[in-house]
């Protein structure tokens, strides 16, 4: 096991080691930890060139579409290379429904993008579905560019090219303010006139959009634990490691795999509709194929089937270039080069599967027993 993996899973056996309250504790101390982030404005991870409860936000936006592309890839096996389609579906559904056409309120047009979403997940997968491979993902990435050019083709129903403004914003609560802290150097003071209110939606401050999508992040991933520990994930494994041999023993493969496509399409709807009342503009420019190339790229750094891998991978993949923007163009080359050396030496992904680390080993042991037997 390489140095990378050695340090995760010890860090998780460690942690499972601890009796159940330990476990709550650390679980409560790093969730806290996580939403006070912003406020908190630590010098060395604040991102110097722009709003850092902003780049926050859109870390826990592109979590929340990696978890949703990882049930499709890293769960049931299926290579989508067209999931912004559904993430413009999510968006478009709450732009047309709260500003362009309609003044429905936002939490009503969520779990209507959500529900386009899922029934555009349908119809697209079943037809498709019955496709393997490399095949699959042509159809996927035809889908997400028939989307774009619907979007501006639409000019009635979408505006066009000229996008959708007035996109309605989540109910404020404005309970209080939130002093944040100003560092100099490494010490710390309160600063009272810069405050954020416990939660006000604003196109000013950022934060409160990133507690609402931080708190979705932990929804799904509670929802996405449970899944995989049901025997709708079992299937899902199943199909993906060898579909041929799952349907012989039973499992009605074409049916998992629509779910997960379904699912996966829903949840991708989900973050479009949270970007969408976030930006409170959006354009058919906002959704180019190459977010679709970046959404998987997030899930392959992750570790495929690992929720916390790919989590890891999307606030890594979208933090980066924003802190370290100072270099101009230079991140960029910086960034590409970074994701060809992981290609190269960890193929695997930053934080893979407990069963793909554990079926590797067996893999290992049994070639090392075969050698043996054939030397003695």
């Amino acid at each position: 096991m390489n140095p990378v993996s050695s340090f995760f899973h010890g860090v998780a056996d460690r942690f499972r080691a601890l009796p159940r309250w330990g476990r709550l504790v650390v679980l409560a101390v790093v969730v806290v930890l996580v939403y006070f982030l912003p406020i908190l404005n630590p010098p060395v991870i604040t991102t110097p060139d722009s709003d850092f409860g902003a780049v926050l936000f859109l870390c826990a936006m592109y979590a929340l579409v990696a978890i949703g592309l990882n049930i499709v890839i890293g769960y049931a096996g299926l290579l989508d290379l067209g999931y912004i389609g559904f993430f413009a579906i999510g968006a478009y559904t709450v732009g047309v429904l709260g500003s362009a056409h309609a003044k429905v309120p936002l939490l009503l047009c969520i779990p209507a993008a959500m529900a386009v979403t899922l029934i555009s997940g349908v119809v697209l997968g079943a037809p498709t579905l019955r496709v393997r491979g490399d095949y699959l993902a042509i159809v996927t990435l035809g889908f997400g560019e028939i989307v774009r050019l619907i979007l501006v083709n639409a000019d009635k129903l979408t505006n066009g090219n000229r996008g959708i403004s007035g996109i309605p914003t989540p109910p404020s609560l404005d309970l209080f303010g939130v002093p944040h802290l100003v560092w100099d150097g490494f010490v710390a003071r309160v600063d009272l006139d810069n405050q954020t209110r416990f939660i006000k939606f604003s196109v000013v401050d950022s934060i409160p959009y990133y507690w609402l999508a931080l708190t979705l992040v932990f929804f799904v991933l509670f929802l996405d634990w449970r899944m995989q520990n049901s025997r709708v994930g079992r299937a899902w494994e199943a199909t993906r490691e060898d579909e041929d041999a799952a349907e012989l023993m039973g499992v009605p493969t074409f049916r998992f795999k629509l779910l997960a496509f379904a699912t996966g399409a829903a949840i991708g709807g989900l973050s479009g509709a949270l970007f969408a009342t976030k930006q409170q503009f959006i354009n058919p420019d906002n959704f180019t194929i190459l977010y679709s190339v970046l959404f998987v790229a997030m899930v392959v750094v992750g570790g495929q089937g690992n929720r916390w891998g790919v989590v890891v991978a999307a606030a890594l993949l979208t933090y980066l270039p924003e802190r370290f923007r100072d270099l101009s163009d230079a991140r960029f080359l910086l960034f590409g080069l970074a994701l060809m050396a992981l290609a190269i030496f960890r193929p695997q992904g930053l934080m893979p599967a407990r069963r793909n680390v554990r079926a590797k080993r067996a893999d290992e042991e049994t070639e090392v027993l075969e050698e043996g037997a054939a030397h003695a």
